[in-house]
């Protein structure tokens, strides 16, 4: 992470990551697929913590309050990246890679966690909303935390929640239509659908 931090991510190469761990570059590529796995190493960490407090989650708890919760406890358990979280975000702002694998990244934890509900007994649509919901709070929340390192985690995560609940209880009538979102959104298939088809051509994920 020091030599992302001090020349970017796209000026550090795999054989520099390498040499300064002192690997050689095929021994790098035994452990990791690319460099992006090196700037997300802390990933797994922070995954095996949510199913590790998911798991531990009373019985009690709501789906959305067993999400919260065990996002809660991992987020507090690896704090110590703060101290460089404005750095970090400004290179993922910077990188449309990067930005791709945080998305894949916090996709995987809301999986995680519908899992983990799902074993809890919570139906499988509830289990889906409570964990992408709670992701998005943490995402907030976790923000919030670098912007305010000496505020609790948990109060920032119960604002953040707080402050979700208010827009989706927000009473206000919803316009029937939107002017122009039909036209958005064939607009947007439009360009969805050729880069799903040269995935699939390609024999790649869409």
């Amino acid at each position: 992470m020091t030599l992302f931090l001090e020349r970017g991510y796209d000026n550090v190469t795999v054989a520099e990551i390498a040499g300064q761990a002192g690997l050689t570059r095929r021994t790098f590529f035994n452990h990791f697929a690319d460099k992006r796995e090196i700037f997300f190493s802390g990933a797994a960490a922070f995954r095996a913590g949510v199913v590790a407090h998911l798991n531990g989650a009373g019985s009690e708890l709501s789906p959305m309050g067993a999400a919260v919760a065990a996002l809660t406890g991992a987020g507090r358990e690896i704090g110590d990246y703060r101290e460089h979280g404005p750095a970090v975000r400004a290179l993922i702002a910077a990188s449309p890679e990067l930005q791709e694998r945080a998305l894949i990244k916090m996709d995987l934890i809301a999986t995680v966690i519908t899992e983990g509900l799902r074993y809890r007994g919570v139906p499988a649509r509830a289990a889906n909303f409570a964990a992408r919901t709670a992701v998005t709070a943490f995402e907030t929340a976790w923000t919030d935390w670098i912007n305010n390192p000496h505020t609790e985690f948990s109060t920032l995560m119960q604002q953040a929640m707080s402050d979700l609940r208010t827009v989706v209880c927000d009473s206000a009538p919803e316009p029937s239509r939107r002017p122009g979102i039909n036209e958005h959104s064939t607009a947007r298939q439009s360009r969805i659908k050729p880069e799903r088809a040269r995935l699939e051509q390609t024999g790649q994920d869409p």
